[in-house]
């Protein structure tokens, strides 16, 4: 039998008196048992112990031997070169979406609109936050990236790669949704067996709010109610407007077939629409703002806000707590989620942002925000939404 395909083995187990290995594959969570299935075990069943390899990693990460990118890097001319033109085209919905798509498109310079909106306002079926929350005794420090030993976030993510792609209403508001997927899993004793990270480029295919042109991360979590989101398997982030239709089967996910395209050809010809493994909705969603709201949201899990990303904040932020002053020139224009809270030893008190721009930026991939002002706007339009596996039913729904 010939090897032709590699897997990772990430443990091993016995059930009924059968032994077998715990295999991760890479072809989605739609595919086996999540994206993971078993394999006897001794038998060498498949080929799986002829052929293995393992290594031991290197602390290259760890500072001062990580490399922390200059500022030449940052200010090469290259970085601006883009592939497609911007606005990028778009594929033109039906007559009755047209006027949403336009409503949705940012006029502000940025990748998000300057206000977040639900079209019919907050979707609470539960109390608020900071009605629940002794907001006298939260605690002093909350960072979702480290609560009790555990890491609950998703991965990381880059807006800008393979191409500029203004989907920051996309980026923030998925990571932000998974993070509070991954502590729901872990609080009802399935534990983080595998994280849990969202499609955003199925978000920009249904133009759930918006496309790479910018759009209202209000219209995620309205699309998440309503349809549900998907894993970030089902679909590659291409940085790019479909153009040949909006949230099809085949938009929402997909699994393709070799061989690999020839010249000339597009790759999409070996692909097939899918069924995705599960859908992940919130059973409500509503806007925070102020501190006081955040810190008592944040007890919840990570929230998605918008923020001014000023040219300084983009191209000279590397770390430590950030300030600016904008005064009248700020305006909210991007979108990113903020995981938790901090405070120094001389009680200054801060925001733990998650920026999409790659971990290259800022400190791998996060910022630290002043609390209470010169904070780019930070605490003045921000979302939460209460994950569920569950499709919510339209008659549970209250305002």
């Amino acid at each position: 039998m010939e090897i032709v395909h590699d897997v990772s083995i990430v443990g091993y187990g016995e059930e009924d008196g059968a032994k077998y290995w715990l295999v991760r594959n890479s072809w989605g969570t739609h595919w086996g048992e999540d994206g993971f299935f078993r394999v006897c075990r001794g038998i060498n069943n498949l080929n799986i112990e002829s052929d293995c390899a393992w290594a031991t990693p290197e602390d290259t990460w760890t500072y001062p031997k990580w490399h922390q990118t200059t500022k030449a890097e940052k200010n090469d001319p290259l970085n601006d070169i883009i592939v497609y033109e911007f606005p990028q085209p778009i594929y033109t919905p039906p007559e009755e979406s047209a006027a949403l798509l336009d409503e949705n498109t940012p006029d502000n310079g940025g990748c998000r609109v300057s206000e977040a909106n639900f079209t019919t306002g907050d979707v609470k079926n539960t109390p608020y936050p900071w009605e629940v929350y002794d907001m006298e005794n939260l605690p002093q420090t909350v960072d979702w990236r480290n609560m009790d030993g555990v890491n609950y976030l998703s991965w990381n993510k880059n807006q800008h790669i393979p191409r500029y792609c203004g989907s920051c209403w996309s980026q923030g508001t998925t990571s932000a949704i998974a993070d509070r997927f991954n502590i729901l899993d872990y609080s009802t004793g399935e534990g983080i067996n595998s994280t849990v990270g969202l499609d955003a480029q199925m978000i920009v295919n249904c133009q759930a709010g918006g496309s790479c042109n910018g759009g209202n991360p209000a219209g995620v979590y309205e699309f998440a109610m309503d349809q549900g989101l998907v894993h970030a398997s089902c679909m590659n982030y291409i940085a790019y407007n479909d153009q040949d239709g909006i949230c099809q089967d085949f938009d929402v996910c997909r699994d393709c077939h070799g061989p690999p395209p020839l010249i000339g050809e597009t790759g999409r010809e070996g692909c097939t629409a899918v069924a995705p493994s599960r859908r992940y909705y919130v059973s409500e969603y509503y806007k925070v703002k102020g501190a006081d709201q955040m810190k008592a949201a944040l007890q919840d899990g990570p929230i998605s806000c918008g923020i001014h990303a000023s040219d300084n904040f983009d191209n000279n932020y590397d770390g430590g707590i950030y300030q600016e002053e904008l005064g009248r020139f700020a305006r909210i224009n991007h979108e990113i989620s903020v995981t938790g809270y901090g405070m120094t030893a001389d009680g200054h008190e801060y925001w733990i942002g998650r920026n999409s721009w790659g971990t290259y930026w800022g400190d791998y991939g996060f910022f630290y925000m002043n609390m209470y002002e010169n904070n780019l706007l930070i605490e003045q339009d921000c979302l939460a939404g209460t994950p569920t596996y569950e499709k919510p039913s339209p008659a549970s729904f209250t305002q």
